[in-house]
């Protein structure tokens, strides 16, 4: 645990391990305490926790709300997050690129979860690896920033085929790049033409409210499945 600024972040080590025992745990966990638990995946910088801090101030007017931190080291975007009282838990991995699901289990279980209704999940900046684990989580939500490449879900196109969603970050710099916003939203469809994309903006708020609208859908829906 540190503490800086009169804000104190708890930071935990990431533990590999076979992980199918630990997503059961998980789910039990999230569905006795009626949670939506989100993984966010994306390359370093593509704009996940600059994502977080335009979306949930808003969602938290109404619901409860947690996010956990996956990174190689530093507990940075965790402050950055509790600076903007948005509760956040640091899970340092000391070199593995992906968060586990024991280390996932272990952290909320050592939470006080009362009253919660999502927890995001910042994963590894990184398109391979966390998109190959489940962590037992509702969902994932690929983030692809407009500067990265129109290529990328091509590329990479797991993430895109095992997520729900895909958030299209950055969109404000489009009049200063030369690439294809349509062709972003073409690839994504060719590898997923099922998947929902929203071009957002975390600077301006634009498209901001299509996401909000997802996340809180994807909650009833739960709720009237329970």
């Amino acid at each position: 645990m540190t503490e800086k600024h009169g804000l104190t972040v708890k930071v935990y080590k990431n533990i590999m391990s076979s992980h199918e025992e630990w997503t059961g745990k998980i789910r039990a966990l999230l569905a006795k305490n009626k949670i939506v638990m989100v993984n966010i995946i994306g390359s370093p910088g593509c704009g996940k926790t600059a994502l977080l801090e335009a979306i949930l101030p808003r969602l938290m007017e109404k619901n409860k709300c947690m996010v956990l931190e996956g990174d190689v080291e530093t507990d940075r975007d965790a402050r950055r997050l509790a600076a903007k009282n948005i509760p956040a838990h640091q899970i340092v991995t000391q070199g593995a690129c992906h968060l586990s699901a024991q280390t996932i289990w272990n952290v909320i279980n050592d939470l006080d979860l009362a009253g919660l209704c999502y927890i995001f999940v910042e994963n590894v900046g990184n398109l391979v690896c966390p998109a190959e684990f489940d962590i037992g989580e509702e969902c994932k939500i690929a983030v692809l920033s407009v500067t990265e490449g129109e290529d990328k879900p091509l590329k990479y196109p797991l993430l895109f085929r095992d997520s729900k969603a895909a958030i299209l970050t950055k969109t404000d710099l489009l009049p200063y790049l030369d690439v294809n916003s349509g062709l972003y939203l073409e690839n994504i469809a060719n590898v997923n033409s099922a998947l929902t994309v929203f071009p957002v903006s975390a600077k301006t708020g634009e498209g901001t409210a299509d996401v909000l609208k997802w996340l809180q859908a994807l909650a009833e829906t739960l709720a009237k499945e329970a």
